[in-house]
């Protein structure tokens, strides 16, 4: 049954299943009901979690029930463990770039947050604006969330010079995006127009470029402290695979 039900998923394309997956949520939760993966955002345990991927689908990454991918597992451990975000006493003013499902209801009812959504295209979004020319005023947000976008946006240098600007001094910016840790440099490439040639070397069409490990460096000239976490060594083996995580992803938690 097991081996049936995951061809049936891998023969659905990747935007369609995510699609489905909204409307269907509660049935798939409920069909892939087990123990052996948990999704830590809600605590839910499942046999086994959804593939995902654009040409290089990867398994048991997306939970049934928030659909939540390995960068937001990630993240949400790491604001739950290692920060105040959830317990600070204080309001804290949150900006957060293209919300996802698995957190924008959640951090929308959390006490102690002025949450602010934003985006160009997302119905999710309180305000509808330009990552790089963002309408709010200098030294603003005590955390900014911004996550897999910069990778979408051909001026990133503008983007990251406006995170930087509505940042308070001493705030919190924690910017993912996809990386390949084996290059030392980021790739971009223009001259590929072809949208299947795009997707198989930069692994989404609309993705600009690959950012190396030099990304960090390209974060601190704009100004920013980058402190580079590892997070996935801070836990157990068992836990980064309990709880579906990508080994070795690095979040860039960065301060101004």
């Amino acid at each position: 049954m097991k081996s049936v039900f995951k061809f049936i998923l891998n023969t659905i394309p990747r935007p369609l299943l995510i699609r489905l997956s909204y409307v269907a949520r509660p049935i798939l939760a409920l069909l892939l009901k087990g123990n052996t993966f948990t999704d830590p955002i809600d605590g839910e345990s499942f046999r086994m979690f959804l593939p995902y991927g654009y040409g290089n689908q990867r398994n048991n990454v997306l939970s049934p029930s928030t659909l939540s991918l390995e960068r937001h597992r990630l993240l949400w451990l790491y604001l739950q463990n290692e920060t105040d975000f959830f317990t600070s006493k204080e309001k804290k003013k949150v900006l957060h770039f293209a919300p996802e499902q698995a957190f924008y209801k959640l951090f929308r009812n959390q006490k102690n947050l002025e949450y602010t959504t934003t985006d160009l295209l997302s119905p999710l979004a309180d305000v509808k604006a330009d990552i790089c020319n963002l309408p709010f005023e200098d030294n603003q947000y005590d955390i900014i969330l911004c996550n897999h976008v910069l990778e979408h946006i051909p001026n990133d240098t503008k983007a990251m010079q406006e995170l930087y600007r509505v940042l308070k001094p001493g705030g919190m910016a924690i910017l993912q995006i996809p990386q390949d840790l084996s290059r030392a440099t980021t790739f971009s490439d223009d001259t590929i127009t072809d949208q299947k040639e795009r997707a198989k070397i930069f692994g989404q069409y609309d993705h600009v470029r690959i950012y190396g490990r030099d990304y960090f460096d390209k974060l601190r000239t704009i100004g920013f402290k980058v402190v580079e976490v590892d997070y996935t060594s801070k836990i157990t083996i068992e836990i980064v695979e309990k709880y579906c995580l990508a080994k070795g992803e690095i979040l860039p938690v960065c301060f101004k």
